[in-house]
């Protein structure tokens, strides 16, 4: 009895997403609120680029990709009150 033949990923784009969740941005911030987004839905991002503006107790702050790759979802919205953690944005890499 034969195998099937394995898959060829040779020539193939594997895109994974990844959820991009709120790191933690000082000793005193647990929870933020979500100001702006800084690149829209479909937007290539590049690693480090700030793609969310957000306010704590003491300042805004631009909230960065960890990774390149397209924004495919955004998960919060301007008004939204996010805790440290919470899931921002899903990537496409």
């Amino acid at each position: 009895m034969c195998s099937p033949p394995a898959p060829s990923w040779r020539g193939r784009r594997a895109e994974l997403r990844h959820v991009v969740k709120l790191p933690r941005l000082g000793d005193t911030a647990d929870e933020v609120v979500v100001l702006e987004w800084l690149v829209g839905t479909g937007q290539q991002v590049e690693a480090n680029q700030a793609v969310l503006r957000v306010e704590t107790s003491k300042v805004d702050a631009d909230v960065p990709s960890p990774l390149g790759g397209t924004l495919v979802e955004q998960l919060v919205q301007p008004g939204d009150e996010v805790p440290v953690g919470a899931p921002l944005a899903v990537l496409e890499t």
